[in-house]
């Protein structure tokens, strides 16, 4: 026998859902990118990193394809397998028409993308403009070749009492202060913990942040590599006094070992998503509200420094459909839609679009409000040359991550892990 509670939740989301058919059809009739009639798009995407965020954009595409008659079949890969799956498409000309890609994967393929300006400024004019961090991901040449509709943000994640307890009342803002927290919360017994090896998500966000804020650079603004430097030397030896003070083991750690670690109480410091504040609230977790996200420390450059995960929207010219691919993103970037998919995701992604700023979903927990920022903060991984195939391999090859994780492990001296970098940087970008 259905309950009550049942019941209701049933009726209202059949309510939700016919209301947002209803106002889909009242878009569709208004929207700049009418789709070519007989049309039929294939939409690839990242497989789900949170079931709220998956629902969402599911049932926005199920409305939008009731609303214009236009079938949208979804092809949902496991992370890893989307540039692969792209790059066989943008080589035979035929795949999917829009694609949710992550970082400077539009630029690997910026001959065969659709122009999206028009998208951009429409929703761009529309919704408060976007994040600088948005235009220099998606802009190629004046033109928009990609769009990211969210930014996730990944930072510094820790137990308010263990810090609290190593002599801190608050989180630190200065790279010293991070490091005598380091040193205090192994004193207590209660460890920081950071990945040091490839783990995509969380040990590059540290060690790009640990590069980037003393002063460090793969490359310069021309290009050219920048790596052997006074700066990048003291981010190296930074880092080893820091990893001094860590748990051992985290150059072998991947993006799960740090969640697992901090929600077994094995370390009081690490830097995650809304993640494992999230896994800690859903199981009830006696922890869950001691704990706290801060922005990463600034270091002697002065300013954020931080790396967080963006992910572009592309739509390929051998399309057979532009205007429908065009008309299914501007759909999903359209403010109802955008907003379902931001709240239902409760801090787990930030928005790309300064409308947003003051979203209820900021006010609705104080633990996630420091993600609203994510993206005025955050830099490309580029940082402080182009976005480009170039830039795009050294990060997949894990330049950066690499140089730390073998001066920390011992196996060559700080200088020569640099030397080290240096030299793969320079076969990338001098071919």
């Amino acid at each position: 026998m259905l309950g009550r509670r049942h019941l209701l939740g049933t009726t209202a989301g059949a309510i939700a859902t016919t209301s947002l058919l209803d106002r889909t059809r009242a878009w569709a009739q208004q929207q700049p990118f009418q789709p070519e009639p007989g049309a039929t798009l294939r939409f690839l995407r990242w497989s789900r990193f949170l079931e709220a965020e998956d629902r969402a954009t599911t049932e926005n595409i199920r409305a939008f394809s009731e609303a214009t008659g236009v079938p949208v079949r979804i092809d949902s890969v496991w992370q890893d397998d989307v540039l692969p799956q792209l790059s066989v498409a943008a080589g035979i000309g035929n795949g999917p028409d829009l694609a949710w890609t992550l970082h400077s994967t539009p630029h690997l393929f910026a001959d065969k993308v659709l122009d999206l300006t028009d998208v951009a400024d429409y929703i761009g004019g529309k919704y408060g403009g976007w994040y600088p961090l948005i235009e220099q991901y998606g802009k190629r040449d004046g033109r928009w070749i990609g769009i990211s509709n969210l930014v996730i943000g990944v930072l510094p994640v820790y137990r308010v009492s263990a810090a609290r307890e190593a002599g801190f009342d608050s989180f630190p803002t200065d790279s010293d202060g991070f490091l005598r927290l380091c040193a205090g919360l192994k004193r207590i017994g209660k460890p920081a913990g950071f990945a040091f090896g490839r783990a995509p998500s969380d040990g590059n966000s540290f060690c790009h942040w640990l590069l980037w804020s003393q002063g460090g650079r793969l490359v310069d603004e021309n290009n050219a590599v920048a790596l052997n430097s006074p700066e990048t030397l003291r981010a190296v030896e930074y880092a080893r006094e820091l990893a001094s003070h860590f748990i051992p083991g985290t150059i072998a750690w991947n993006d799960a070992s740090n969640n697992s670690a901090f929600l077994a109480g094995q370390v009081s410091l690490t830097n995650n998503a809304v993640s494992i504040y999230g896994k800690a609230r859903a199981d009830g977790m006696a922890m869950a509200d001691d704990i706290a996200y801060a922005n990463w420390p600034v270091g002697p450059v002065g300013v954020p420094t931080e790396l967080h995960l963006v992910y572009p929207f592309i739509g390929f010219r051998y399309s057979r459909y532009p205007n429908a691919t065009k008309a299914l993103l501007t759909f999903m970037l359209e403010g109802p839609q955008y907003e379902r998919v931001l709240q239902s995701s409760a801090g787990y992604v930030s928005q790309a679009l300064h409308a947003y700023d003051d979203s209820p979903v900021w006010r609705s927990d104080p633990h996630i409000t420091v993600f609203r920022d994510v993206a005025a903060r955050g830099r490309p991984l580029s940082y402080a040359g182009a976005l480009g195939t170039q830039a795009a391999t050294a990060f997949s090859e894990g330049i950066v991550a690499d140089m730390f994780a073998e001066a920390i492990g011992g196996q060559v001296s700080p200088r020569e892990a640099v030397a080290r970098a240096e030299r793969r940087a320079l076969r990338i970008y001098r071919s």
